[in-house]
């Protein structure tokens, strides 16, 4: 199985492309914008979903589903959200197909049109509200904290796998609270959440933030973010949690009694990661060599591959590894045993490198013999010899330090790549030299980001949340400034 991909530093874009759909993550449909994702790639989405459900409800949130089409005038509610969307709208409007009578095929029949159009959802927030209306009397009714998993359509023009595409799976959730600090603590609770869990099971580090006023979710006061650096110095925006204030509530009318018996707007937020994440994931921990895959989302964390001639030897080997699968099995990690006939160890070897799997062991007549298995870490692609009866606490630590390892690897990385400049010249030079994150000073004026954006395509990817006051002026106009912000080129 040779990989013949293409090397990183050559193409960046084309390696990724070619990683996707070599690793068997996905691949292009036959509707154009859309993904198959298989089940290699499936299997890591599972492990993302199952993860993040855990700590939604760890954190007092429920699922729920709603319906995939909204009606259009639901949309035209909230004026700046339709604004961000309308452009991006899937919309149905017949309800049935006929044969044409001349017989040249089928043809959308006219008699078959909807009353209203319905836009196939690109995001729920309308949908939601209006039931919310019905759910929401009471203070005694909120917190309402609901989820969905669900999947979503944004008719893109310029697609890439996971990264950006017409319909992408994702997590959209929807809180609804009787104050304003309930709200804003809720939208930077699940920011946390977001950033916690791309550190600690993705190995991505992210930096915490909001946005500008113009890169704000369509119909949000605020939103909060978290971004993640790639190996060829591009942001990628990993999640987002916004706190909408009371404008949704407005505009489908979802009011409540507090606690004096009065009338008021809820105040709400929503929330959602996507597939993006599988992007995510490839894009900053994988090699030349294919996918390198943290232990926590890897479907497969531990890959035996048996090395034999004749059925005997084969026998004898499996009757070694069998009680090491139930073992580790029991210890809740993903072990394969590949005693697969129709494939030679070396096609194996490039296989399970290609996809990214953690440890590899192999074991043929001499490993017998010695009571060893030779041990292969994916991340370094070290090689060591080890006792069968180490074997077990040895795979227990290199789970653990592979994950920590290539958050650090990918950690250091981003640490090298933020570069602080005070001067529009020394800005474009990094920018176009080295990449990464520009932390510099910014008048805070919409004309001042549309600027750069149109002279350098790098945009403002967050005010951090750690940022510290400092004078000082604007790389740009000289204006005075009192912080810096993180610029970058993004996907």
């Amino acid at each position: 199985m040779g990989k013949n991909l293409t090397k990183r530093s050559e193409d960046y874009s084309k390696w990724y492309n070619e990683l996707v759909v070599k690793a068997d993550l996905a691949e292009n449909s036959g509707v154009r914008g859309c993904m198959v994702i298989k089940p290699y790639g499936f299997a890591i989405w599972e492990k993302m979903q199952a993860g993040l459900d855990k700590m939604f409800k760890e954190t007092g949130h429920e699922n729920a589903y709603f319906p995939l089409f909204i009606p259009k005038s639901y949309l035209s509610k909230e004026a700046s959200h339709v604004e961000g969307f309308a452009k991006e709208c899937a919309v149905v409007t017949h309800y049935r197909l006929k044969n044409a009578e001349d017989g040249s095929g089928i043809i959308v029949d006219p008699e078959a049109k909807l009353e209203e159009e319905l836009v196939v959802r690109p995001t729920s927030e309308t949908i939601i509200w209006d039931t919310y209306r019905k759910w929401i009397q009471s203070y005694r009714d909120l917190p309402l904290l609901i989820n969905q998993w669900a999947n979503v359509v944004r008719w893109e023009m310029r697609t890439r796998l996971f990264l950006r595409t017409a319909e992408f799976l994702w997590q959209e959730g929807h809180t609804a609270h009787a104050t304003e600090k309930e709200a804003i603590d809720e939208a930077e609770l699940m920011m946390n959440v977001y950033a916690d869990f791309a550190e600690n099971h993705m190995a991505v580090p992210v930096i915490k933030g909001t946005k500008t006023a113009s890169e704000r979710f369509a119909g949000a006061l605020d939103t909060y973010c978290i971004e993640a650096l790639m190996q060829d110095g591009k942001a990628l925006q990993a999640g987002t949690s916004h706190f909408l204030g009371q404008n949704f509530a407005k505009a489908f009318d979802v009011k409540f009694a507090n606690k004096e018996g009065k009338q008021d707007y809820v105040w709400a937020t929503s929330w959602g990661v996507s597939t993006r994440l599988m992007g995510a994931l490839v894009m900053t921990h994988s090699d030349d060599n294919g996918l390198v895959l943290p232990p926590k989302l890897a479907p497969i964390q531990v890959v035996i591959v048996p090395i034999y001639k004749g059925m005997e030897q084969l026998d004898a080997i499996s009757e070694k590894v069998n009680p090491l699968v139930k073992q580790l099995r029991a210890k809740g990690i993903s072990v394969k045993f590949d005693n697969r006939d129709t494939h030679k160890p070396g096609f194996k070897f490039n296989e399970y490198e290609l996809k990214g799997v953690p440890i590899r062991l192999a074991i043929g007549q001499r490993d017998i013999e010695n009571g060893t298995y030779e041990v292969a870490r994916r991340d370094t692609l070290q090689k060591e010899s080890i006792s069968a009866d180490a074997i077990i606490e040895k795979i227990e630590f290199l789970l653990e330090d592979i994950q920590a390892n290539i958050y650090k690897k990918a950690l250091d990385f981003r640490s090298e790549h933020i570069t602080q400049v005070d001067s529009y010249a020394e800005f474009k030079e990094v920018l176009e030299n080295k990449g990464g994150f520009i932390s510099a000073h910014w008048d805070g004026t919409e004309a001042t980001e549309e600027r750069i954006k149109n002279e350098t395509k790098a945009t403002i990817r967050c005010i951090p949340m750690d940022v510290k006051i400092e004078n000082g002026a604007c790389m740009v106009t000289g204006r005075p400034s009192d912080k810096r912000v993180l610029f970058a080129k993004a996907y």
